[in-house]
């Protein structure tokens, strides 16, 4: 854990483009306990939790949660959580914190290549493939996914279509931050 809050607190720090000093100051710790924190040495106190996501004006979860693999694939045989109801049950793919749009397509995915460019920074694509076969993700590491299989990438870099089948098809997911 104290790995997971350290990589957190760095990552943030740094997005925020605050320094070690700015930030140990403003929440009221020594900067050798914020310097051993970020290195994953330190066992911060809850209040000192609290004060450092205060600082970096995020939720708490936030420096304790690890954070997501910039790709995810998630196989139709995966053991997933599952809920049931009476008459719905479904199965968790996929979490993608967002603040903005979703755009939902169903897609047709021929059997040829396409190369899309990136999409501005911050769009994600989750696809969940439907039916056939069909490589898709990062054009430096695309995956091949079967029916019921899902991804979810950055396409804020260039990413592929392939399609393996006659009929290939999909649901897509762009997911667009609040500008």
């Amino acid at each position: 854990m104290a790995q997971v809050v350290g990589g957190n607190v760095r990552r943030l720090r740094a997005a925020a483009g605050i320094s070690l000093a700015d930030l140990a100051a403003t929440c009221g710790v020594s900067k050798t306990t914020l310097h051993g924190i970020e290195q994953g040495q330190g066992n911060p106190t809850l209040s000192t939790l609290w004060a450092l996501a205060a600082a970096l004006t995020v939720p708490l979860g936030e420096l304790l949660d690890p954070p997501s693999a910039p790709v995810e694939v998630v196989r139709a045989a995966d053991e997933r959580p599952e809920a049931r109801g009476d008459a719905v049950g479904s199965r968790l793919l996929h979490r993608v914190r967002l603040r903005g749009t979703v755009e939902v397509y169903a897609i047709d995915v021929a059997a040829a290549e396409q190369h899309s460019e990136a999409h501005l920074p911050g769009v994600e694509e989750c696809i969940v493939l439907t039916r056939g076969r069909v490589t898709t993700g990062p054009a430096g590491a695309p995956v091949e996914l079967g029916e019921g299989d899902s991804i979810r990438f950055d396409a804020a870099c260039p990413h592929v279509y392939r399609g393996h089948d006659r009929d290939n098809r999909a649901v897509l997911l762009m997911l667009h931050p609040e500008a």
